[in-house]
């Protein structure tokens, strides 16, 4: 109603105006009849009102349809037009929401496409990488040693590329099964030991017997990987510990890595999970892309787990994931 006779306000006061002019036209030529002048007036402003209920009462559905936000974007198929004002902009909405969806479709082909290429060609570009590994592995020279870690570095910078890519149809490929935490840690100590070596850092594994958690292996792997990176990466103290901690409580089972680096400045503490970000520590070590927390955060809450941080500069940081 308010929309209605906003709209309409602009034609009621210069209809007033011009009955005005009139009646003032007519005074001019010397007509000084004012019941009949009061009497013209009130007519024709039961003229325009009843012209105003009509005009309100056959684009009622439309002007209640205009100041009703719609549910989604195609919520407007629902309304039927009353008026060639509400078919003709019905007509519009249906032809605007047939060039989105084909403009989106389109889209949604090329992401896919695009999609597609990447992972061929991560795993295309794993095929020369474990080719070279096991060239090399059998090697302990130090230019050998050298080469396995860069080889490390791109597998890992793959992985990231290729879970990044599948992230959006996370539901396509999901495994949910009962996990054994310790099982679990000690695993990926085991494919890490490379990097524990090269950043001088000792595993400690603190975590309860037949601990069991509900997840999917690959990805709760992959959250895992990018926290011990990021954990070895940031310790410079030599011969530091990166301490694996799981036990239950209420009811939950919890996982804690902390490990005894440079930890977090506060002022970049609310932004760590963040896309790109990098903050002070990411310009000081050049490998940081900012993904890894990010990817950490988004896997572990499509899987249902809680995941927290805490951080004290030059003491550590301890990062939290609640099954």
């Amino acid at each position: 109603m308010r929309l209605f006779l906003r709209e309409q306000r602009p034609m009621i006061i210069i209809y007033f105006i011009q009955l005005a002019v009139v009646t003032f036209v007519y005074w001019l030529d010397g007509y000084r009849n004012a019941a009949v002048s009061l009497y013209a007036v009130l007519l024709s402003s039961c003229l325009l009102l009843i012209y105003l209920v009509f005009r309100y009462m056959t684009h009622r559905a439309f002007y209640r349809r205009m100041e009703q936000p719609a549910a989604s974007i195609g919520d407007f198929t629902e309304v039927k037009p009353d008026s060639p004002l509400s078919a003709g902009l019905h007509r519009l909405l249906k032809t605007q929401y047939r060039h989105y969806l084909s403009e989106l479709n389109m889209r949604t082909e090329k992401i896919e496409s695009h999609i597609h290429f990447i992972n061929q060609w991560v795993h295309q570009m794993k095929t020369p990488i474990s080719v070279i590994h096991l060239v090399i592995q059998q090697e302990s020279d130090p230019r050998s040693m050298a080469i396995a870690d860069e080889l490390d570095r791109l597998r890992k910078g793959l992985d990231m590329v290729l879970y990044t890519a599948r992230l959006d149809s996370f539901e396509h490929d999901i495994y949910v099964e009962e996990l054994e935490l310790e099982k679990i840690a000690r695993t990926l100590i085991s494919e890490q030991k490379r990097l524990f070596i090269r950043g001088k850092v000792f595993p400690v594994i603190q975590v309860e017997q037949k601990l069991l958690v509900v997840s999917d292996e690959k990805w709760l792997t992959f959250v895992l990987t990018q926290l011990i990176t990021n954990a070895v990466r940031y310790t410079l103290k030599e011969n530091g510990k990166l301490y694996f901690r799981g036990y239950a409580k209420n009811g939950r089972a919890i996982l804690e890595i902390e490990d005894e680096g440079i930890g977090i400045p506060k002022s970049d503490l609310p932004r760590v999970f963040d896309a790109y970000f990098t903050g002070e520590n990411g310009r000081k070590f050049q490998e940081s892309t900012g993904m890894g927390m990010y990817l950490a955060k988004e896997i572990c809450h499509k899987l249902g787990h809680e995941i927290e941080l805490e951080s004290i500069e030059g003491k550590g940081t301890v990062v939290r994931i609640s099954f």
